[in-house]
């Protein structure tokens, strides 16, 4: 996720909340930080509903902002969070580059 989509987030969630620009950058940037990390440090997989339980109990401990608001504003980003979440479970892209153009179980001529 890149700054201007970041951003794009935190404008979303901060107009679909009463909660302040800061506050919610604050919220949104750490989830989705950790989201990230995580993704990069750990070779295990997790379902979507135990990894943004984790997410939030991070993002609860990490800004010292109560519960219902986290739970709140990470449910706003939650399609930011999916999309973070997809990318991190997308299965790994061939690096050799040699696409043979057949069509998969096609019989070869």
């Amino acid at each position: 996720m890149n700054d201007q989509e970041l951003s794009r987030a935190v404008q979303y969630v901060t107009a679909s909340t009463s909660y302040g620009r800061e506050t919610v950058e604050s919220i949104v940037k750490t989830g989705l930080q950790e989201l990230t990390e995580l993704a990069l440090q750990s070779s295990r997989q997790f379902e979507r509903d135990a990894l943004l339980e984790y997410v939030s109990q991070w993002t609860i401990r990490r800004t010292g902002q109560p519960e219902p608001l986290v739970r709140e504003v990470l449910g706003f980003a939650g399609r930011w969070l999916d999309e973070v979440y997809q990318e991190v479970h997308a299965p790994p892209r061939s690096s050799g580059g040699t696409d043979s153009g057949e069509d998969e179980g096609a019989e070869p001529v």
